[in-house]
């Protein structure tokens, strides 16, 4: 059987991988192969495998492989399919080793805290802050193997205290608190004013962080198409703070901001914006964050001829229309001409498609994390595509400007900082 071949980029990040490092790579850029190689390695595999020879088993059992990935990741067996080179299957019967495999996700990680002298493979970091999941973390950590994939490894260093105090250099969240963070003095609420000691912070993370440099080989084309909005029923709700759907009071800053966003996300010249783009690009997928959203594009992408897109009839017709979402988990079309509507947080990660060049933000996320993870879906190393085509569809309204700027400065949006600066300023 043939081995595995691996760009230069991934064979240099296994040299330098460790137990406990962060594998640091770009969304589409092959963490889980690398992972995978490094995990071949340290259970005797032999690297001619990995330079394109035939495969040479590891030495059985290898040890028990816990990789802890995102539902859907999981669910649509993208593991289980970088598994096959290796010949290991989580189904006893298809697995040539007699070692255990578990692909799970995150929202079980507490199933596997009792495990000991396994390795694990922690996909798609999640273990920032202090709660169950890194309780867990840093219990497996403690007697096992485990390496970590990233594509955004940390924005602060609070986010990387998990991943420090399983590597040892601290012995716990307090530790590191006491040592290198002043909290300010004036918030109602713990809020960092200054990090000390910053030198041996970088050279701690510089210790952990493998990073995978390569060239990718697309064009990516970002677009911003701005559009109008109703601005009157916009500057209504913001100066009444009055639910003008349910006919009742705004109760909160995320209830206010969520009915702002529905004036401008509703907006029909935002969707005569999407149909010119849908014109241009027959296959394409669309982001959206809201249920409100999905139905309207639901019914504006509707066939008028209620064929389901079979109709041929090029002007009402824009082919097959599938979703991912909290309530439906329907696979990408296989038509000529389709639509795929995805809602951010079940979908910006976690699957890949390499059978179009578009994607089309109907509205804006408030966090660039999961803005960089839904743009890679299509940026793929197997894209048969160069140019790759990314249109984000946003009016100059308030709270879309601001959006936007915290995306641009790789921040997440905060509803409740942007509307107390807003106020400040409606009554001076």
């Amino acid at each position: 059987m043939a081995g595995i071949t691996l760009f230069d980029y991934q064979q240099k990040a296994i040299n330098n991988m460790k137990n406990g490092c962060i594998l640091c790579g770009g969304v589409g850029s092959g963490k889980s192969l690398t992972a995978l190689s490094y995990y071949y390695l340290k259970n005797d595999g032999d690297v001619s495998t990995l330079l394109g020879g035939d495969y040479i088993t590891m030495g059985d059992p290898p040890k028990d492989l816990y990789i802890i990935t995102t539902a859907r990741k999981r669910d649509t067996l993208e593991w289980d399919k970088e598994l096959i080179p290796f010949l290991l299957s989580q189904n006893p019967e298809d697995n040539l080793y007699s070692n255990k495999v578990i692909i799970d996700s995150w929202n079980n990680i507490g199933k596997y805290s009792e495990v000991q002298d396994a390795f694990f493979i922690f996909d798609e970091q999640r273990v920032v802050g202090s709660g169950a999941w890194v309780k867990a973390f840093l219990k497996i950590c403690r007697s096992n193997e485990w390496i970590l994939l990233s594509a955004t490894p940390g924005d602060t260093w609070m986010d990387y205290i998990p991943v420090f105090v399983a590597n040892g250099f601290y012995k716990n969240r307090s530790e590191f608190i006491r040592e290198h963070i002043v909290y300010s003095r004036f918030s109602k609420f713990p809020k960092v004013d200054k990090y000390l000691n910053t030198g041996r912070l970088i050279r701690l993370r510089n210790s952990i962080l493998v990073n995978m440099d390569f060239d990718r080989q697309t064009i990516s084309h970002h677009e911003d198409v701005y559009v109008s909005y109703d601005i009157s029923k916009y500057k209504d709700i913001m100066k009444r703070r009055w639910n003008i759907w349910d006919d009742i009071p705004i109760e909160n800053a995320g209830e206010l901001c969520y009915l702002l966003r529905k004036v401008v996300n509703s907006d029909e010249k935002r969707q005569v914006a999407l149909l010119q783009i849908l014109e241009k690009h027959p296959k394409a997928i669309i982001f959206y964050n809201f249920d409100y959203e999905l139905e309207l594009l639901k019914q504006l992408l509707k066939c008028n001829g209620n064929c389901g897109g079979c109709c041929g009839n090029e002007d009402v017709c824009f082919g097959e229309v599938a979703e991912w979402n909290g309530h439906k988990h329907q696979p990408i079309p296989e038509s000529e001409k389709w639509i795929y509507l995805v809602q951010y947080n079940a979908g910006a990660e976690g699957w890949n498609c390499t059978k179009t060049d578009t994607i089309i933000f109907y509205s804006q996320n408030y966090s660039y994390k999961i803005v960089a993870q839904a743009s890679g879906r299509i940026d793929r190393l197997n894209t048969p595509y160069t140019d790759l085509y990314y249109y984000h569809l946003k009016s100059r309204s308030g709270i879309d400007l601001a959006i936007s700027k915290a995306l641009k400065e790789k921040k997440k949006f905060n509803e409740t900082g942007w509307l107390s600066k807003m106020d400040k300023n409606l009554k001076k």
